[in-house]
């Protein structure tokens, strides 16, 4: 499935140097653009099933509450990056996280009235390099900093094109990175990782995707064993970033902190 895009039907040919820019979205039309970033990584690239009202657009009942990070080619006018951000105060009136779809929160309970939620992140095939995703978690670091949010949730995809054997390999590689047992949450429908070779050889285990090596690199915790979202056919990773344990080198590269 393809997006009907112009933009994505006819691509010119990249510049060398790309110049890109990194804000929240403005207007309907800024949202728009996300979205059907958003459609084309998830639907074209990775075969999600994404239910749509309107063809090449990815949304759902989320959306509306949500605020639209964006990174910008100003070259070519094109997104080529997002993020999507749901504010405490809008998780209430939505009525609750994304994530609570994937995972019992009930031990982050306290956390809500600090908790931030992050997802739907996609990077354009031509940008994914260390710029893009840089510029994505400035605008994040600035977000939560400008704010005043303590906390940073979100579900990291790992593809489940092998049937989940390289999911659950990643997942028992991760001990050093689990979260005390206090900030533990439960799949509602969990990866079956006894029925899946969870000790790949070396040789054969993909690399960790960039986004959730960003994640564990900053200091997030991962909170619990992966959940599998058939629609996304992805093993979803529970991630926390309490804003305290953001890496030092992180706070001062993103948020300008000198200390």
């Amino acid at each position: 499935m393809t997006s009907t895009h112009p933009r994505l039907q006819q691509q010119p040919p990249r510049p060398a140097r790309h110049e890109l820019s990194v804000a929240l979205a403005r207007g309907e039309r800024e949202i728009e653009e996300a979205k059907r970033l958003r459609y084309r990584i998830f639907a074209g690239e990775l075969g999600a099933r994404l239910p749509t009202r309107t063809p090449g657009v990815d949304h759902d009942f989320y959306d509306p509450y949500c605020e639209h990070l964006i990174v910008r080619d100003e070259r070519t006018a094109e997104v080529v990056g997002t993020y999507r951000i749901l504010s405490p105060q809008n998780a209430r009136r939505v009525g609750g996280y994304y994530s609570e779809n994937e995972f019992d929160l009930t031990r982050l309970q306290h956390l809500r009235p600090r908790l931030v939620e992050i997802g739907r992140s996609c990077v354009h095939p031509d940008y994914r390099s260390g710029a893009t995703i840089a510029l994505l978690w400035a605008g994040l670091a600035r977000y939560m900093q400008a704010g005043g949010h303590e906390f940073l949730i979100g579900c990291a995809s790992v593809s489940m094109a092998d049937g989940g054997h390289a999911a659950a390999s990643l997942y028992n590689r991760l001990d050093e990175h689990m979260s005390p047992l206090e900030y533990r949450v439960f799949p509602r429908c969990p990866l079956p990782l006894a029925a899946l070779d969870g000790n790949l050889p070396e040789a054969q285990r993909p690399p960790v995707p960039p986004l959730i090596k960003g994640y564990l690199r900053a200091g997030a915790w991962i909170c619990g064993a992966p959940a599998w979202d058939p629609d996304f056919n992805t093993a979803d990773l529970p991630v926390l970033l309490p804003m305290s344990r953001l890496d030092t080198r992180y706070a001062r590269h993103f948020m300008g902190n000198k200390d």
